[in-house]
Formats: structure tokens, sequence, C-alpha cells
């Protein structure tokens, strides 16, 4: 009797194969990922396809209610939803995908993830595998799976091995189907959506050194046959969606490579590929000098900054005399256009976000390292780049605190304070929303909210809209407003200014903590719950977007100097300076600049 060819066997034994993604099963052919302009590229989710080209209003002509948004522009429908621990009552993730051909695999791929174009294989293909793999292994990857589905609400709950989909959406698996899933075969490759959500979260449960161990293993020994020559062609073929696989990882997530032990295990899987495939080698030499140029310039940011944050540390040298203030430069002296600073405030926004890795918003809670205190030349702390993000927005509101209270005449406190409202509005008019909630943070630090008589001087109407919209109130329900309307309006740009979206850093670190926080990151039954997995990765995506934005304004090096540079007051100096500004009020206050007083005198004294 003649064989069947796979197609006809598989159709004749009726199997049921399972699906990769969330977008399993909506397309009818398989391709490579690219960004192929040829095929047509799906509606974002997240923004209304009749949305009109987004306006923006100014500030200083009107207000905005609670509810308004301040770009003019339809609000879409959120689908963020909250995520469920229960792998029985799931919900289906609204993320997209495209297919789209590549003829070169090892150009290097931007980020992807659930928010980003998929463009992977729909189906997972039978994957021909040797009996070398442990049990758990082996029903992954060995036998065809066998489906077990069940009609639950409006939606179907289907089980493949040790994988849970709902609506062909992945809600749960035990972490070892997940590692499986993740490595690539001559006829499979796993959807980049997957790629990204996994290697973002995984740290959650292992450490980066021991999943690319474990991939890269995986993906030689399943294709060992006890045949030599055909173990070199077997892999040979594999070679390209491995170089592929790690391409990915190296580029979306560079900073994992600051381990020696996983540019050790990178440098391994190169020998490796030397030996069985020539031109998937030389993607790999490249991918590798990529790596190496941007784990180079990272190594130099973090320098840089070390010697501002140096330079930044130095004390003010005396406080509050008169010859001290007319001896300081002020913001003022530097740089009197509000638009002109707003723009320099955005370059140092966009040159410290685009050093920010994805995987620091997990490894802020992910589980510590057994080995941190490995030593070598890439050891670093996991998350320092955020850090110093953050760093910079107190130093920020600090320096805005300074800056008020430093002058001895209260008209030119009035001045400073309306200059910084109207720099805080342009930067609300450019999107950049972390230094607007920098510059309103440091305005409203009590050493500047008590100076009432230079508030008297100033007219605070704008002050107060802006207010209004970074309201903490109802989970700062305006700034979110407004941070759609951003966005959207970044989504249709026809400029690259139109394209900023700065947000608030922490809240943005704050969501993805409680997200994290309020989801089981396993079920019940040991799984791993993917549907959290699939959200983290969700909020991180948005984030990889607005980071790659180049900052489209003309540098002014003596601004930024001065911004990242010049030395602010501590807290304690800033209320003693308001106090030599407006004097105190009542014997409370006077007891505390009397306190302040001695202690700083006696600091100077012992430094």
């Amino acid at each position: 009797m003649d064989s069947l060819n796979p197609e006809e066997e598989n159709k004749k034994r009726k199997v049921i194969m399972p699906p990769t993604t969330p977008y399993a099963g909506k397309f009818s052919t398989c391709t490579s990922y690219s960004n192929n302009n040829n095929h047509p590229q799906p509606q974002s989710p997240y923004r209304s396809s009749t949305a009109p080209k987004p306006t923006k209003e100014n500030i200083y002509n009107c207000a905005y209610s609670t509810a308004e948004n301040p770009y003019n522009i339809p609000q879409p429908h959120s689908s963020y939803r909250s995520c469920s621990v229960s792998s029985a009552t799931t919900k289906e993730h609204h993320y997209k995908s495209s297919g789209a051909a590549s003829e070169n695999p090892y150009s290097s791929p931007q980020p992807h993830s659930p928010r980003q174009h998929s463009t992977s294989c729909p189906g997972r293909a039978y994957r021909h595998t040797t009996s070398s793999s442990s049990g758990s292994e082996q029903s992954c990857r060995n036998n065809v799976p066998v489906a077990k589905a069940r009609q639950y609400g409006h939606g179907i709950i289907a089980s493949y091995g040790e994988m849970c989909y709902h609506d062909n959406s992945l809600v749960s698996a035990s972490l070892e189907a997940l590692i499986q899933h993740l490595v690539p075969t001559v006829d499979y490759y796993p959807d980049r959506s997957y790629v990204f959500t996994f290697l973002l979260s995984s740290r959650l449960f292992l450490h980066p050194y021991e999943l690319m161990t474990r991939v890269c293993h995986l993906c030689v020994e399943q294709q060992r046959s006890g045949d030599a020559l055909l173990d070199k062609i077997r892999f040979r073929e594999v070679a390209p969606k491995l170089v592929q696989l790690l391409t990915e990882w190296t580029e979306t997530f560079p900073y994992d490579f600051r381990d020696e032990r996983m540019m050790r295990c990178l440098k391994d899987m190169t020998h490796h590929v030397a030996r069985g495939d020539e031109y998937s080698w030389r993607a790999m030499q490249q991918m590798t000098q990529r790596l190496i140029k941007r784990l180079s310039a990272l190594g130099q940011y973090e320098e840089a900054v070390a010697a501002l944050n140096a330079v930044a540390s130095e004390r003010p040298a005396s406080l509050k005399s008169k010859q001290a203030s007319g001896q300081r430069n002020d913001i003022l002296s530097v740089c009197d256009d509000p638009f002109i600073l707003a723009q320099q405030l955005t370059h140092i926004e966009l040159d410290r976000l685009s050093f920010i890795g994805p995987e620091e918003f997990i490894q802020t809670f992910a589980m510590k390292d057994p080995l941190e205190n490995h030593k070598g030349f890439f050891r670093k702390r996991k998350t320092s780049n955020l850090e110093a993000y953050v760093n910079w927005f107190n130093r920020l509101s600090y320096l805005v605190a300074t800056e008020i209270c430093m002058p001895m005449k209260k008209k030119h406190r009035a001045r400073i304070i309306e200059f910084f409202i109207d720099v805080s509005q342009e930067c609300f008019n450019i999107g950049n929303f972390n230094s607007l909630m920098a510059i309103i943070t440091g305005m409203n630090m009590s050493p500047v909210s008590r100076l009432k008589k230079t508030w008297s001087k100033v007219n605070t109407d704008k002050f107060e809209i802006l207010e209004h919209q970074m309201d903490p109130s109802s989970n700062f329900s305006n700034y979110r407003t407004a941070l759609r309307g951003a966005t959207q309006r970044s989504e249709t740009a026809h400029s690259s200014q139109e394209k900023i979206v700065i947000p608030f850093f922490s809240l943005l670190i704050k969501d993805i903590y409680f997200l994290n926080e309020g989801c089981a990151s396993r079920l019940p039954n040991g799984h791993i719950n993917f549907e959290k997995l699939w959200e983290l990765a969700k909020q991180v995506s948005e984030f990889l977007v607005w980071r790659q934005v180049v900052c489209p304004f003309d540098r002014d090096r003596r601004i930024l100097q001065y911004l990242v540079t010049t030395p602010v007051f501590s807290e304690d100096e800033l209320h003693l300076a308001s106090y030599e500004s407006e004097g105190p009020e009542n014997n409370m206050e006077k007891d505390s600049r009397r306190s302040l007083r001695s202690s700083l005198l006696h600091r100077e004294n012992r430094s």
C-alpha cells in the first residue's frame, strides 16, 4: 500500500493540533516574520479605526472637565481587563497578528510583544523528535497531542498535554511545557509574541541563564538520531531558527547578557553552529557584535550618569547669603524660554528611557538570584537604569524647589514660579508627562507651598489646570485620559514630535507592580498563569514603543549640563531657605528654623 504524505496522514488520523498563541487558527498560511508592506496590517485594538487626526488644545485658553480628553479625540473602549487567577474562568486576549515573508531571518528584529503584530506560524506543526528526552518533555515533544475540549460559557477551554487554552488563547501551562514551546525545530518556530512574553516573565520562575541553557540543550538534543552525519544535517536545518531565536533574545533583552554565564553559553552555541552551517555561524557572529556594541554603549551611559551624579552631589556653597545668591546662576539666566527648556527636558527623558531594559520592570519583583554575588565583567545591578530614571524624577523636583527658594527677592521667586508653570504646560503639550509631574511635585513641596507672599504675586490659573490633569484621585483618571490621547496621537503621527509619549514613570511601575501582586503566578494545579504573563507583556510592550522614539529637538548642551549637574538643596536645606525667604509664621516654624540652622551648621563643620 502506498504511504501517505504527512498531510494526508494527519487528515486520516483526525489529529487536532494545538495552537501556539492567542492568534492561532486565524491565518491560512504559515510564514516567517518580517515587516513586509505587501501584507495588510491589522487595526490596533487599542484605538478606534475611525478616529480623526488628533489635535491639541492649548490649555492656556480653557480648562478640562474630569471626563474630557485634552487632545479632543474620541476615546477607545479599554481592552485592559483584570487578570483572573482561575484557569476555568479565563478571558480572551485581544492580541492581533499578521503573516509576512522574510528573506533574511537574521535581520535585527524590533521587539515584539502582545501589543505589536505577531507574524509566526499559527499552528504548531508535528515535531519529529527522538526518544532521548525525559518524561515531561516527551509528552510535549514526541507525541501528537490529543485535545481535551469542553464548552464553558461562550468559549471553548481545551487542553493539549500540559498546555491549556481558552478560545485559542494560551492561559496556563507547566513550566517545562512553556520552555519546550520556546524551542524551535525544523518545521516550527514559536510565535514572536510568545517569545517576547515568555522571555520577559520567565525570570519570575528561573534565571535567564538557566532558561538559555535548557533551550539550547533541547534544541541540540532533539536533533540527535545516533548517526553523526544525519545529526549534522538535521542541526544544519534547525540552526537558522535557533539563530533567529537568539537574535530576538539579544536584541530585545540585551542586558541579560551582562551575565558572563550567558555570554559563555552564547559563545558555546556559536562554536556548535559553526560546525554545521557557515551561514548561520556568520549570522551568530554579527549578532554577537551588535550585542557587544549595545552593552558597551550601556556601560558608557552608566559611567556618564555616575559622573554627572558626582558633580550634582556637591552642595551649594552657601545658604541664602546675598553674595552667594548673586554669584549663583539660576534657571532664567541659562534659559528663559519655556518651550526650549521643555524640549531639553524631553531630551533627558528620552535618553534615559532608551537605556531601560524591559526586563527591569519584572526584575523589580522577580525571584532573588541565588548567584547574585557571582562576580564577573558583566555583573551589574539588574534594575540600575530604572532606578536612575526614578532618581532623575526626584532630582528634577528638587531642582524646581531649589530654583524657587533660592532668590532673595519675592518678585524674582514669583517670576521663576510662573516660568516653571509655563514649562510644565509645554511638557504637557509635547507629551512629556514625567517632567510635567516632576515640576508639579517640586512646586507642591512644603518649602515652596508655604511661600504665601510669593504665591500671591502669581497667576495660578494655568497651574490649577495642570494640577487637575495630574490629579491622583480616581487612580489618576484624568492623567490616564490624557495619556490615551497622547498615545493615539502618536499612533497617527505625521511628525516626529507628535510621536513623543513619556509616561508618568512611577505610576507605570506601580501599575505593573500591582498587576503582579494582584494575580497569582501559579494556579492551584501548579501551572504557570500565562494570562498574567500576557498582561504584563502588554503593559511593558507599550513602554517599548514609547522608548524607541528619537527626540526631534535640537540639543542645547549648556542647558542640558545645567539641568543634570547644578547642585540642588536637600530637604532640610530647602526648608531653611524657605524660612530665609519668608520668615516663620508661628512658634513651631521658629523652632524648626532654629533646629535646622543648628543641624546644618554642625554638618558643615564636620565636613
